[in-house]
């Protein structure tokens, strides 16, 4: 990845290094952050360096998962001036991305304070970089739902439709689980679905499946659906309950104090915002 990221920045012909002389001088340098947050994407940061020229020195002030505050020094380097010029930017713009997630996480989970409710990140996250936001996400203090499409079965809106309807896309996915389990070295794959509405919950109820998603249910809707499930499970299975849609840092804490199990956020990692760092070269 970071290999890719040095070619994509055809770091190895930097005209502007090459016109001012930096070839060859030694330098010292720091990252600096520039606001307060949760620090991510500090060993890939390191390896940028590294990768350009294994020579050089770099010690991180802070792991990652550390909180820090604006005006700390987290990183210094010193080597080759080449090459901490020509790393800067890639490495800039992986631990600002990463830091960003972690940070937007962090302000999540902070609103789940005395709940038990579990806040969960989603598939939207930039291509090739799913691992890097994920792990960004955990050390934000937030937790990973499945990280590929055969982690588990997630039937969602458009599955139900190409099975012709949530009886027959449930009764199909249930058939193929017990099929595959014997196959699979991990055992069997949980099965979540997506409901709409309390009729959909109630069918849903009716299978023997591990989690169902509420989508984009208000948290009303959702504390009367938790009421119903804790009463129905008296007597059966417990299923998960998962809340997703249209949840932000101003309602997130309404809806964990319904009960619900989880919280599915796609902006942890589709809308973060970069967190703010500066490298200086001294």
């Amino acid at each position: 990845m970071v290999k890719i990221a040095l070619a994509e920045d055809h770091a190895h012909n930097d005209i502007s290094t090459l016109a001012v002389g930096g070839i060859g001088k030694k330098s010292q340098a720091q990252i600096i952050a520039r606001q307060n947050g949760i620090l991510c994407g500090m060993p890939v940061a390191m390896i940028v360096f590294k990768t350009i020229d294994a020579g050089i020195e770099v010690r991180g002030k802070f792991s990652d998962g550390a909180r820090v505050s604006s005006g700390d020094i987290i990183m210094e380097i010193k080597g080759s001036a080449s090459a901490i010029l020509r790393g800067e930017r890639t490495a800039l713009n992986f631990l600002s991305h990463l830091s960003g997630i972690a940070t937007l996480t962090d302000a999540f989970v902070n609103k789940l304070r005395g709940t038990s409710t579990k806040l969960l990140d989603t598939r939207k996250t930039m291509p090739l970089l799913r691992d890097l936001e994920k792990y960004a996400v955990l050390m934000g203090g937030g937790n990973n739902h499945r990280r590929d499409l055969s982690d588990m079965y997630l039937l969602k809106e458009n599955h139900i439709a190409a099975a012709g309807g949530l009886k027959n896309a449930l009764r199909a996915t249930i058939g193929h689980r017990k099929r595959v389990t014997s196959r699979r070295r991990a055992g069997a794959p949980k099965i979540e679905v997506e409901v709409t509405g309390l009729n959909e919950f109630k069918i849903a109820l009716e299978f023997d499946i591990d989690r169902i998603m509420l989508d984009n249910f208000t948290p009303a809707m959702v504390k009367r659906v938790v009421a119903y499930a804790t009463k129905n499970f008296k007597s059966r299975k417990k299923i998960e309950l998962e809340v997703s849609g249209g949840i932000n840092l101003s309602n997130i804490r309404g809806y964990a104090l319904t009960g619900i199990d989880y919280i599915s956020v796609g902006a942890l990692t589709h809308s973060a915002k970069a967190f703010d760092l500066s490298l200086k070269i001294k």
